[in-house]
């Protein structure tokens, strides 16, 4: 039985990846902080082995037997990585390149890296370069989150042997249900707000395209790349992609979806400019050198999400719990609170 190492499997695609490999009959261990709790893996937990640590400080006891890292750690949106750019930088680039060192190190055979496409992110104001983008384009992230993932993977790819395997997975926005679940991704945004105000924003009018993927698409693509031939997918940058959408199609098709299950929400449009990412991302390379074609649409995910989420009782939509950048900051402060106090009573 294959043993995978996952890195950050607690967390929002981690949890649903986690549940991926564990019904294929992958041997799973999983990293993790659990900065969000540990509830992303209750449905498996007693089929799962759990270490809770940091990825910066990974014991080399960790990779024993292992035959591959999947490494989806670290901050994971714009927000968090320019709250802390230090801690970012220390993540999703230091961190990922020395783990990929340790497998080298404990002859590990497989290193798959969570990149992402908003590396390909032109702004919504240089419309002459508003083309479809594919993995040869030339890339120049400024962003602080786009550029720590364009760094470790530059680093990476370097490492790319014949005995040893590497490879990059630049994942389009992902959307729809997690055991850990987030409500601070677009989609997700719109059925959150529709469930809890009766309507949807679309700021800068939804005219910026966006490249999006369900979250179960991404974890079968992830399992794909742990079972594919070296040869095939050895030192290859792949874009995991649905479709490329205007936001503002995105927010038609969640209303009429939602629609479909008794839910009628208005569209509110804002036309205040917000630093909105805008890119389209060509997910043609993985659909051809892998067979591989992400097949869960915006409508059927929402409502699964609208069942889930009811299922669940993840109703609380005001909890920061399901924001990254506001649950982070109520961490920082309750650590401050305990530095001073020692104790929480």
């Amino acid at each position: 039985m294959k043993k995978i190492l996952l890195v950050g499997g607690g967390g929002y695609a981690g949890s649903v990846l986690a549940q991926e490999l564990v019904e294929r009959g992958y041997a799973v261990r999983i990293l993790d902080r659990f900065y969000f709790g540990e509830q992303g893996l209750d449905g498996i937990r007693d089929r799962v082995e759990m270490i809770r640590g940091d990825m910066r400080q990974v014991a080399p006891a960790t990779l024993a037997d292992v035959d591959t890292v999947v490494n989806i750690g670290g901050l994971s949106n714009d927000p968090t990585a320019e709250y802390n750019p230090k801690a970012n930088q220390e993540m999703n680039t230091n961190a990922s390149v020395q783990l990929a060192r340790m497998c080298l190190e404990q002859s590990v055979p497989r290193y798959l890296f969570a990149s992402s496409c908003s590396i390909y992110d032109r702004g919504v104001s240089d419309e002459e370069r508003d083309v479809l983008l594919d993995e040869t384009a030339e890339v120049d992230p400024r962003a602080a989150y786009s550029s720590s993932k364009f760094a470790a993977e530059r680093e990476l790819l370097k490492m790319a042997s014949s005995t040893f395997t590497v490879v990059i997975m630049r994942k389009a926005t992902l959307f729809g249900f997690s055991p850990r679940m987030r409500y601070d991704l677009v989609v997700n945004t719109f059925v959150k707000d529709a469930l809890s105000k009766g309507y949807l924003t679309l700021h800068y009018g939804g005219e910026m395209w966006r490249p999006l993927a369900d979250v179960r698409d991404a974890a079968r693509a992830y399992s794909l790349l742990i079972q594919a031939d070296p040869k095939i997918v050895n030192g290859q940058i792949l874009n995991l992609v649905y479709r490329n959408f205007r936001i503002s199609e995105v927010a038609l098709r969640v209303r009429e979806a939602l629609r479909e299950m008794g839910i009628n929400a208005d569209i509110r449009t804002d036309y205040s400019y917000k630093g909105v990412r805008n890119y389209r991302v060509s997910g043609r390379k993985m659909e051809v050198m892998l067979n591989f074609h992400p097949a869960v649409s915006v409508e059927e995910s929402v409502h699964t999400m609208v069942q889930e989420i009811r299922r669940y009782h993840y109703d609380d939509f005001d909890s920061p719990r399901y924001y990254n950048i506001r649950w982070m900051k109520v961490l920082e402060e309750a650590q401050q609170v305990i530095a001073t106090t020692g104790s929480v009573f």
